[in-house]
């Protein structure tokens, strides 16, 4: 009765998990919920306001597909200015979400059996998009000893001639883990001379802690002309609830098809954010964005260091996004039954690592206030001496 292509996909585990925590508070229970990817800071005032502006100047019509070009042309600087990646704002598309920029680009290159290496631990959608899109998944398993990332010769195993798509995310979700310069190189020595095209997910970008962020695109002329990258506000900017994210190809003709799938799925992302986002990305947002960072990174090392008290648990220190990838197998190797079991004896909500294929362990959101921080890792510690 039902399309198998939809009935065969999952619901998002952290939307489940965050959906549940919610149910459980709604029936009074005192519930700390650390699973959402969500920053819990306010929209930057600057940018509110824009969108106040577009609305009284009556901006509520249709735009054009890919953006307006206003909008285009300051993503363009952005990407020059801040990553070294030379796109021109007719080599751009802005979608409803980097989510969105996502869906259209496997949609747009991904015929039946096409294969996407995906390093695992990975975003819980990557792997729904593929399978929805008709292609195979093939992951690559990382480990903690190298802090979550592939190396080049996990890659070139991994490669066939069905390899279509490699998947990076960087900085990563759930780990935090953010490939260097030089491990980019190597990776882009591995894929010299092949199709395989690159997605490049960089929503985390701007919270970087204390390392130096590289865009995959920027490593070479090779690299940029096989790069799809991705981006967005939602992370960065506070901005989740507008729908804001952004593609950049060098392939014409792979951009062009995807301006044609957008206009017949939404038409064009909200006039009035697409005005909104001007100011979140020429800079005059940049001190609200660092203050945030600020604050992440104070949250981040208090959580690291409250975390590597509990015996029986062991964490990384992620050098962006605002996640702990604990290890919980001395305690329970079942990631699910740890979660579930946390969530009912203590009212802690926390993603188990299976959503993002890889168990025994499991995700911590530090995108909340620190009271609560502290609150929540005592209470995650009581439950693994009890």
């Amino acid at each position: 009765m039902y399309a198998s292509k939809v009935t065969n996909l999952s619901e998002s585990i952290t939307i489940a998990i965050s959906n549940l925590a919610r149910e459980l508070k709604a029936q009074g229970r005192d519930i700390l919920s650390f699973s959402a990817g969500e920053p819990d800071f306010d929209t930057p005032q600057v940018i509110k306001d824009e969108a106040i502006k577009a609305i009284q100047n009556g901006f509520t019509k249709y735009t054009a597909v890919a953006g307006i070009p206003e909008l285009l042309q300051v993503i363009s600087e952005k990407l020059l200015r801040e990553n070294n990646l030379h796109y021109t704002p007719q080599e751009i598309v802005v979608n409803s979400g980097a989510k969105h920029s996502l869906f259209n680009v496997f949609q747009a290159l991904i015929e039946k059996d096409d294969e996407v290496i995906i390093p695992s631990p990975y975003w819980v959608t990557y792997p729904e998009l593929v399978t929805y899109s008709g292609g195979k998944n093939v992951f690559i398993e990382t480990t903690q000893e190298n802090r979550f990332k592939i190396t080049p010769e996990q890659l070139k195993a991994a490669i066939t001639p069905k390899t279509k798509i490699l998947v990076l995310t960087t900085p990563s979700n759930p780990t935090g883990m953010l490939y260097s310069k030089a491990e980019l190189e190597r990776i882009a020595e591995i894929l010299k001379n092949t199709n395989i095209w690159v997605i490049s997910d960089e929503i985390y970008e701007k919270l970087i802690y204390d390392s130096t962020f590289t865009s995959c695109g920027s490593i070479n002329q090779d690299m940029l002309e096989r790069t799809i990258t991705i981006n967005g506000l939602s992370k960065a900017v506070a901005m989740t609830g507008w729908r804001m994210g952004y593609l950049a190809t060098k392939d014409k003709k792979l951009r062009q098809l995807i301006i044609n799938l957008h206009s017949q799925c939404v038409s064009n992302i909200t006039s009035i954010t697409q005005k909104a986002a001007i100011p979140a990305l020429d800079g005059r947002a940049d001190k609200d964005i660092q203050k945030m960072r600020q604050t992440f990174k104070e949250r981040r090392d208090i959580a690291y260091k409250l975390f590597n008290e509990i015996q029986g648990l062991s964490v990384d220190l992620p050098d962006g996004a605002f996640y702990l990838f604990a290890n919980c197998k001395a305690i329970n190797s079942n990631s699910m039954q740890f979660s579930k079991d946390l969530l009912e004896k203590e009212g802690v909500a926390v993603v188990p690592g299976i959503g993002f294929g890889m168990e025994g362990y499991f995700r911590f959101s530090f995108a909340t206030d620190l009271e609560s921080i502290q609150k929540g890792i005592q209470r995650i510690a009581n439950f693994c001496h009890s």
